[in-house]
């Protein structure tokens, strides 16, 4: 068959992919930007590459005719109010597309809205469903609660909260039940459900056996680590109160946590669900979830992660494609150092910059970058790194964003996200002078005003110490172990 995947990038799309390469399936994956896409995928023979951003409408690639089936999994939680508008202007814009094709199924991952009073984020979802429901085209409508996976949304700001708590105070919604689900039978079940008779035009809710309080499953997720936590609730913490806890505490943006906790204080557990019994699966537990995405995260082997979305920081009003940072209106630092060890050495170093392995050089400054970053609204340090060893384009990385990634071609090219009164690169080029290998280092900053151009100038002494020592550090291509490769 030949099957459509927007959102192919996405944390669900990405792990929808290798399992339907399997199955031999073609597979159609719209991008917004396919530099953003992974480089093998764009070269596989099953796989056609359409370069879609379904926020504009009738612009970018147009789409085949011949289509079987097709997923929608464009989701946003994205700054601002207007994200409902958003996302109904998408699914508007999707199905306007795919009506002209001969798609026989759309199939949705919505999520769990069985209360009469929905956060906005689970009234949005709903209101795409209707959306999508609208046309002649049979819909498919999967509705998930908590989805448990290594790099999803819930694992990690579960693994924030116990990792670096062992004393909680907590607001009264993590009383509130949900019905988790592991990432992979999320999986099972969308792939399987393809133009199944019992599925065609049908909505149901997906999750596993449990029924868990949140707390219960800080609580399981703290036994299943070895970590002994105590946890109180307190039913006086506000909403903001909530928010601003649930933002200090994990790798959120403000806006994200503030979204997240609308939505945890309403009870997501499924009821009309016979899609294990129709499919036969017998859901993983929640502690099954569990070990199963800490075996992914030991093997460096996470396909996805949530972090790697831009509604985790603050990606705004810069171009997905700048291949280049701006030449014009900025203030430029450079240094080049030569490079007198094996190119690869440096390369692997250089690729493996941030999340668990530092900076290399003044960390505990780069440290003390993301408390302050956090403290004014920023995302901090906390997003790490995806892969301890790989870099792709959209990648977050702390608090960076990976704009282009040539390991081959020696370019890496990242975009701050932190908080900052204009905005700002850091690229490293590899070049060849008089017939020798040097490493350079770009740091590029656009100033808003003059409060930018003072933040430069007071910045100087200290980017020219951090930056120096940095490049000094990367060229000698030693990893902190010792070896010339990443862990």
């Amino acid at each position: 068959m030949r099957i459509l995947i927007s959102g192919a990038n996405g944390y669900v799309g990405s792990r929808i992919i290798p399992v339907l390469l399997k199955e031999g399936h073609t597979i159609l994956c719209t991008v917004r930007n396919k530099s953003r896409f992974d480089e093998n995928y764009l070269k596989h023979e099953q796989i056609e590459t359409y370069e879609i951003d379904f926020s504009e409408p009738n612009t970018g690639d147009p789409l085949p005719d011949n289509i079987d089936a097709a997923y929608y999994l464009l989701h946003s939680m994205s700054e601002g109010k207007d994200f409902e508008e958003q996302e109904k202007s998408v699914a508007k814009d999707f199905l306007n597309r795919i009506k002209k094709t001969k798609c026989q199924q759309i199939i949705y991952l919505s999520g769990i809205s069985n209360e009469e009073n929905l956060s906005p984020h689970l009234q949005s979802r709903k209101n795409v469903e209707n959306i999508l429901n609208s046309s002649h085209l049979p819909c498919t409508i999967l509705r998930a609660g908590i989805i448990l996976g290594s790099g999803s949304a819930s694992f990690e700001i579960m693994r924030d909260i116990v990792e670096k708590l062992p004393f909680m105070i907590t607001p009264k919604w993590l009383n509130t039940i949900s019905q988790p689900i592991a990432i992979a039978d999320v999986i099972q079940i969308l792939t399987r459900c393809i133009l199944h008779e019992e599925f065609i035009g049908k909505t149901y809710d997906i999750g596993g056996d449990e029924i868990l309080s949140y707390k219960e499953m800080l609580l399981k997720f703290s036994k299943q680590r070895g970590l002994k936590r105590w946890i109180i609730t307190l039913p006086i913490m506000t909403p903001k109160l909530s928010s601003y806890w649930l933002y200090f505490v994990t790798s959120t943006s403000y806006s994200l946590a503030q979204h997240l906790v609308e939505s945890m204080s309403i009870p997501v557990v499924r009821e009309n669900n016979k899609v294990n019994e129709i499919l036969n699966i017998t859901p993983l537990t929640f502690n099954q979830a569990l070990a199963r995405a800490f075996d992914k995260i030991a093997q460096d082997e996470v396909t996805s992660s949530w972090k790697d979305s831009f509604i985790s920081g603050y990606f705004k009003n810069i171009k997905h494609d700048l291949p280049t940072p701006p030449k014009f209106g900025c203030f430029k630092e450079v240094q080049q150092r030569e490079i007198k060890v094996p190119l690869d050495n440096v390369k692997n170093k250089v690729w493996s910059i941030g999340g668990e392995n530092g900076w290399y050089y003044a960390t505990f400054l780069w440290k003390i970058r993301g408390y302050i970053d956090k403290l004014v609204g920023g995302v901090g340090l906390r997003r790490g790194r995806r892969n301890a060893s790989k870099l792709r384009g959209g990648d977050a990385l702390d608090f960076w964003r990976v704009l282009d990634s040539n390991k081959k071609g020696g370019h890496l090219l990242l975009f701050a996200e932190m908080k900052l009164p204009g905005d700002g690169w850091l690229e490293f080029n590899f070049i060849k002078k008089d017939g020798k290998n040097y490493l350079s280092q770009e740091v590029t900053f656009r100033p808003k005003g003059l409060l930018g151009r003072l933040y430069w100038y007071l910045m100087i002494p200290f980017h020219f110490f951090i930056f120096k020592g940095m490049l000094k550090q990367l060229s000698t291509g030693k990893m902190k172990n010792n070896t010339t490769s990443p862990r």
